[in-house]
C-alpha cells in the first residue's frame, strides 16, 4: 500500500500521483493541496488552518501535544500497513519542522517502509545496502550519514569516489554526480540520499 503525506511547509507545485494511494493532509497543507490532489484523510490540530477541512478529520488533536501532525499521519500509515510513503510540503518553512520531517523518514525506514520526501528542489530518502542511483543520471547527488557512521563499500557510475567512511560532522558526501544509468552506491549503515532535481 502506498501512502502520501501532505505537510504545511513550502507548497509543492509539481504533479502528485495519488492513484492507488491513501493521502493524509496535515493541517495547513490543506491550503495548497485542496483541489490539486485527492485528499482521503485530514489530520492534525488545525491551529495553522483555522477551520475544519473537508473531509472532516476523524479526530481533532490538541495543539499542545507530544508529536507533530506529520508524525501522527506517519504512524497511521505505518499502522495500516503502508510499504511506501511519499512526503510533500516537508521542506521550507520552519527549519525545526524540516529536520523533524527527516527524522520521520528515518522512523519509516526503521520499520521497513520505503519513504521519500519530495520538494521543489530535491528528492530525499534513507537507504542502506546497494543503492541504485541510475535513475538520477546527470543529477547532483549528496550522501550523508543518517543515524550513525556510514561505511562506503563500493560505488560505480559516480563522478567522484567516496572515502571508506563518512561520519557525523563530515561533508565528504556532498555534491557528487551520477554519470550513467548503472550508477550505484553500496553502504553499511544508513545513508540519507539527496538528489538535486534542478540542473547539475
Amino acid at each position: 500500500m502506498k501512502g502520501i503525506i501532505l505537510l504545511n511547509g513550502m507548497p509543492y507545485n509539481g504533479k502528485i500521483d495519488a492513484s492507488g494511494a491513501v493521502v493524509y493532509c496535515c493541517d495547513g497543507a490543506y491550503n495548497w493541496a485542496r483541489g490539486r490532489v485527492k485528499i482521503d484523510k485530514t489530520v492534525g490540530d488545525f491551529d495553522s488552518l483555522g477551520y475544519i477541512p473537508d473531509p472532516p478529520p476523524e479526530e481533532i488533536y490538541p495543539a499542545e501535544k507530544n508529536c507533530t501532525d506529520g508524525e501522527i499521519a506517519l504512524f497511521k500509515l505505518l499502522e495500516s500497513g503502508a510499504d511506501e510513503i511519499e512526503i510533500y510540503g516537508g521542506g521550507g518553512g520552519r527549519e525545526d519542522h524540516f529536520l523533524g520531517n527527516l527524522h520521520l523518514m528515518y522512523r519509516a525506514f526503521e520499520r521497513g517502509t520505503k519513504c521519500t520526501m519530495i520538494t521543489e528542489n530535491s528528492i530525499m530518502f534513507p537507504a542502506s545496502g546497494k543503492i541504485n542511483l541510475g535513475g538520477y543520471a546527470g543529477k547532483t547527488i549528496s550522501v550523508l550519514p543518517f543515524g550513525g557512521k556510514l561505511n562506503i563499500m563500493d560505488s560505480k557510475g559516480l563522478k567522484y569516489s567516496y572515502p571508506k567512511q563518512i561520519s557525523y560532522g563530515e561533508c565528504r558526501g556532498i555534491s557528487n554526480i551520477a554519470e550513467d544509468d548503472c550508477a550505484f552506491l553500496s553502504v553499511e549503515g544508513v545513508a540519507l540520499i539527496i538528489v538535486n532535481r534542478g540542473e547539475v
